[in-house]
């Protein structure tokens, strides 16, 4: 399986901290100044959103969340995303390609190899079919499920609040055997969890399964250290500041 390791040189004890878009509570996220607030901050990985222009895959592929984001601004391309991230003050940052949509897959493994960049990332998605092509064009390097698949949190929305939280209570039950199968059929490397979904029970499979549990996304200094304490590969926070002081 493919493995990115824990963290820096010296520190594969503890998570990774993963910038959430760079470090999006300090500057617009999926930008070049997020990136390098997120590298002042001390993270160990940047996570960034890939999104075409059309909702088919095609067009070019830009860094942005969703298209109302992409609209509202001019992201920067793949290319000159990876382009910012191959230099060399940023050598020794993973990164985690988060890809929101189907069609573009062979595109962004191409684009990650030509920046020399394939060795230290990981590519996450909530699309399914995509985890599986992925596997197939680039086996060496690791792929992550996002789970749940939702573009938003509904527990706080009015109408959907409480059915939110029961399919929290479901897939908390149902979730560790789900991602220990997908691990040790070889489809997926990781799983990227949303933390409501977390359990102790959930971070133990994984360890145990030989995959990587990483959490997105924190934005509580106290979730965060208790989140570290379960043995898991990451946690992802828009605001890397609220990372543990490194021991």
């Amino acid at each position: 399986m493919p493995q990115l390791g824990r963290g820096r040189a010296g520190l594969e004890a503890r998570p990774k901290r993963i910038g959430h878009k760079g470090a999006d509570a300090l500057a617009h996220g999926n930008t070049a100044a997020s990136f390098d607030a997120a590298l002042s901050a001390g993270v160990d990985m940047i996570e960034f959103d890939v999104l075409p222009e059309r909702l088919d895959g095609s067009g070019a592929l830009r860094l942005a969340h969703d298209f109302k984001d992409a609209r509202e601004r001019t992201p920067l391309t793949l290319d000159e995303g990876l382009a910012y991230l191959a230099q060399p003050q940023f050598a020794q940052i993973q990164i985690d390609v988060d890809m929101k949509l189907q069609g573009y897959e062979q595109r962004t493994v191409d684009a990650l190899r030509r920046h020399g960049l394939a060795d230290r990332a990981l590519i996450s998605t909530m699309e399914k079919p995509s985890l599986t092509l992925l596997r197939k064009i680039a086996p060496e390097i690791p792929i992550g499920w996002s789970f749940p698949r939702a573009q938003r949190d509904l527990t706080e929305h009015r109408l959907y609040r409480w059915p939110a939280y029961a399919a929290i209570i479901y897939y908390r039950m149902r979730l560790p055997r789900m991602a220990t199968k997908a691990i040790r059929e070889g489809r997926v490397d990781a799983l990227m969890c949303h933390w409501a979904f977390v359990t102790p029970r959930l971070a133990r499979a994984i360890r145990d399964a030989g995959g990587e549990l990483y959490i997105w996304t924190v934005d509580d200094a106290q979730q965060i250290a208790d989140f570290e304490r379960l043995g898991i590969a990451g946690v992802i926070s828009n605001d890397p500041r609220l990372f543990p002081a490194h021991r």
